[in-house]
């Protein structure tokens, strides 16, 4: 429906993209190379529409000025062009489009055959419905927000703990969060949750994908939703369904007010985002934004045939990174969520994709020299999810300086190794932070974000727990989600009673939670890990809006929080567990200065390396016992005085030596003191068979159960 109510509608300013309220009117600009004109559909409280045509075009960019119009104004456009699919034309002005740069978006998509720009009988041949009753509104929002004294955490990387959680999934069943603040931000603000984090030793959130997402409309004929959020369709905008104080606009306040209850108690807050594809899908995808702008500028089309799209990411389409226009979307996007949302970092999901020429993942692809010299985003944290599906997308260990990956390779080789699958190479490479996958290009060991669990695969009981997926609640006839997963049931496939099965799940769990959280590089754990939280064999539960998904508070198992609450205490007192450079293996005297050797005092620390490998016996392991695949166990020795750093003012980092002791093998071993080292006095700081016991002193050896890890220190334990 279209209104007689005049507005004037100046020329305005090409810059910035978006609608910018200046306190008089509103500027609209959006851009696109190839539409004839565009024009501003402005929407009044009850759904009339008005149309302007943006009056001025400058280095592509569609723009004008209205005067009066202010926050709240619901907007869209409708663009005009060729339709062209072959050449990847999809001008379509029956088809309402989202604004790209909106930073705020209300309501959500009916699922109708409007959405889409071709007719289903004749997909070359444009649909003529007008799309507008069927599809969201982007709203004009104001940008005042009362800061305070809000600053970014900064904690250096090494330090970090991660917590991957969901918006919705963290708060949806919290018994202790007010009803109508459940599963949103304002809900995950709330101090219930924020010293539920500070208890167990969190420093930062990675939140699930909060940009505004859209559901798929095969999710819908199927009564599913896309719950996960990997279907980004506004970038600057919040995702409306996690409001609890309006989606006008108000979504962005509310968003802004969690980040600042994160930051007041040094939480820091990451976003995992999506700028390698959109929800709009192939040729045969809705239109909602992108598509019907200028399909062939945002999207990679194929040169031989424009109506098809090249896809790295399995979802239909790949955003056109290569193109200036989309790359400074994606820019701007980033530096909006830092400056004006006060975000601390972000995960890249894909992001090989956005690193890609035509056919090759390039490490020197334009989108990473831009963020490297871009002065807002070169000092946040950066982690990229280093591959994609298309070919040669597998690239752990190859993105360059600045930037940490989720380390695939770690969490395959620490998965395998409490399976009885992995040698003890694998473990000794992933522990020390995967210098083979990062020193070579000068990073560090926080470069690698150790991870064994994620919202993608099985949760970590359900890894120790179940052999297959079970993915019937999507749909799909188990077809969907991994069916590669290096778990092991522990004997019994799914649920059971019985108690020696019982007890290695749980032996096996506490023994991956202890490796990574004591592994050099950064650790992060999946919400719920800590208590035991399973999606019953689901290992893509990425449509499942449920109690499969949502995090169950009144089903804890309240000993394991603990356990993983004394390994994060243990990895925050101790720098030896989250150092700044990659162990040497070497001895030290060449490595220390005559202040850090006087810091040792008495004793033979200097003498000794900064970490060392021995056999159950106390022997150093031997050259050929690494890759044997029958050796289950083994100790390592890691030096306090071999850290050779020094703190921020200069003094040398010096720390208490632990021995921890690996057994990943199904019977007990008795693992012995290397006799070098049996001169001191060695306690029991944590074993991950018995979590409570800890305090006695250890003389020469000690029985290590099976599926288990032991931390023996050389410092009285309190």
């Amino acid at each position: 429906m279209t209104n007689s109510v005049r507005f004037e509608i100046w020329p305005g300013a090409a810059n910035p993209l978006g609608a910018t309220w200046d306190g008089s009117g509103t500027n609209f600009s959006v851009f696109s190379e190839n539409a004839d004109l565009i024009e501003l559909c402005l929407f009044d409280e009850n759904g009339v529409e008005t149309r302007l045509e943006l009056p001025e075009i400058t280095a592509y960019c569609h723009h004008g000025y209205v005067p009066g119009v202010g926050p709240g104004q619901r907007y869209g456009f409708r663009a005009h062009g060729r339709w062209a699919p072959v050449e990847g034309q999809r001008f379509n002005p029956a088809k309402l489009l989202l604004d790209p740069y909106a930073h705020a978006i209300e309501g959500d998509v009916v699922h109708d055959r409007a959405l889409f720009d071709h007719r289903a009988d004749a997909p070359d041949h444009p649909d003529s419905t007008d799309s507008a009753p069927f599809v969201p509104r982007s709203v004009v929002v104001s940008p005042y927000f009362d800061w305070g004294t809000d600053q970014r955490p900064n904690r250096p990387r090494r330090e970090s703990i991660l917590y991957e959680m969901h918006v919705k999934g963290m708060t949806a069943l919290h018994p202790l969060i007010p009803e109508a603040l459940r599963g949103t931000y304002a809900g995950l603000a709330h101090p219930a949750v924020i010293d539920y984090l500070l208890d167990l030793g969190v420093t930062a959130i990675e939140l699930l994908p909060v940009h505004q997402h859209l559901s798929e409309s095969f999710l819908h004929d199927r009564g599913l939703t896309n719950y996960w959020g990997y279907a980004s369709i506004g970038y600057l905008a919040p995702h409306n369904g996690y409001a609890a104080w309006g989606t006008a606009g108000e979504q962005v306040q509310e968003f802004k007010h969690l980040v600042k209850a994160m930051h007041a108690e040094g939480i820091e807050v990451i976003l995992d985002v999506v700028y390698n594809h959109t929800c709009e899908g192939n040729q045969l995808g809705p239109t909602f934004c992108h598509k019907g702008l200028d399909n062939s500028s945002y999207y990679r089309v194929s040169a031989d045939n424009g109506r098809h799209y090249i896809d790295y990411t399995g979802t239909g389409n790949t955003l056109n990174v290569a193109h200036p226009n989309v790359l400074r979307l994606i820019m701007d996007s980033l530096r909006y969520w830092v400056d004006e949302m006060h975000v601390d970092g972000f995960r890249f999901d894909l992001a090989s994709a956005l690193a890609r020429d035509i056919h090759h993942v390039d490490q020197f692809a334009a989108f990473f020299d831009i963020i490297h010299q871009d002065p807002t985003l070169r000092d946040v944290k950066l982690i990229a999810e280093p591959w994609d599906v298309g070919e040669g997308g597998y690239q752990v260990g190859r993105f360059p300086p600045l930037w940490s990956e989720w380390n695939g390779r770690y969490r395959d080789s620490v998965r395998d190794l409490w399976r009885g699958q992995a040698t003890m190479a694998d473990l000794a490479a992933r522990f020390t932070g995967s210098s083979d996958l990062y020193e070579w290009s000068g990073r560090r060991p926080s470069a690698s974000v150790n991870f064994i669990t994620s919202h993608d695969g099985f949760t970590m009981a359900d890894l120790v727990s179940y052999n297959e997926r079970h993915n019937e609640a999507n749909l799909e006839d188990n077809r969907d989600g991994d069916s590669h997963n290096s778990s092991w049931n522990s004997g019994v496939e799914g649920p059971t009673d019985d108690p020696e099965i019982l007890e290695r799940r749980a032996y096996r769990v506490r023994a991956m939670l202890a490796t990574m959280l004591l592994s050099q590089g950064v650790p992060m754990l999946m919400a719920g890990d800590e208590f035991g939280r399973s999606q019953g064999g689901n290992n893509n539960a990425y449509c499942q809006d449920n109690e499969i998904s949502w995090l169950d508070w009144s089903n804890t198992d309240e000993d394991l929080i603990a356990f993983v609450r004394r390994l994060t205490t243990l990895r925050h007192e101790h720098p030896l567990f989250r150092r700044r450079r990659f162990f040497t293996g070497a001895g030290l005297e060449d490595q220390r200065s005559e202040l850090q050797r006087a810091a040792d005092g008495p004793g033979r620390h200097h003498e000794l390396v900064d970490i060392a490998w021995y056999t159950p016996h106390g022997t150093i392991m031997a050259d050929g016992a690494w890759h044997d695949p029958s050796r289950r166990s083994l100790t390592v020795f890691m030096n306090g005085h071999g850290i050779a750093a020094r703190d921020a003012r200069g003094r040398p980092v010096i720390d208490d030596s632990f021995l921890i002791m690996f057994n990943a093998g199904p019977g007990a071993v008795r693992m012995s003191v290397p006799p070098e080292l049996a001169d001191r006095a060695w306690s029991l700081t944590l074993s991950s068979s018995a979590p409570m016991a800890k305090g006695h002193t250890v003389i020469s050896s000690l029985v290590v159960e099976p599926w288990s890890v032991v931390v023996l220190c050389d410092a009285p334990v309190a």
